[in-house]
């Protein structure tokens, strides 16, 4: 399985990014994904996951309202729509998967996620 993100770069405080993850290697369309992101000197954390079919979304306290998570099962590919950017949002963002259909309670544990991309980073200005 290979996941390769796209989109990162630098952005002012309350701007927009879209993260893209282009996934290859198994059948996209049956398994969760998901985004993580680490910022220097912290630990890895879920952002949000989607499930196999798009239909049930979760995330992050710290992001919901603002992200958006979605796929396009077509073109084998995930999204991630960041409004509202803060600079505490800056991380460097990693798209994942595991062999699961969809989120469960301990999904928000990175040891949860079998498949991690290289990773973008986001950096945003004050």
């Amino acid at each position: 399985v290979k996941l390769v993100e796209s989109g990162g770069g630098l952005v002012q405080a309350g701007g927009s990014l879209r993260l893209s993850c282009a996934a290859s290697g198994r059948t996209f369309s049956s398994y969760v994904m998901g985004w993580f992101r680490q910022a220097p000197g912290k630990n890895r954390e879920f952002v949000a996951a989607i499930s196999w079919n798009g239909k049930f979304t979760y995330y992050a306290d710290s992001v919901k309202g603002r992200f958006t998570i979605s796929r396009d099962n077509a073109k084998n590919r995930a999204y991630l729509q960041m409004n509202s950017l803060k600079p505490e949002d800056t991380a460097v963002y990693y798209c994942v998967s595991n062999d699961d259909e969809t989120y469960h309670s301990d999904s928000d544990s990175a040891r949860q996620w079998y498949y991690w991309g290289q990773g973008t980073q986001i950096t945003v200005s004050s």
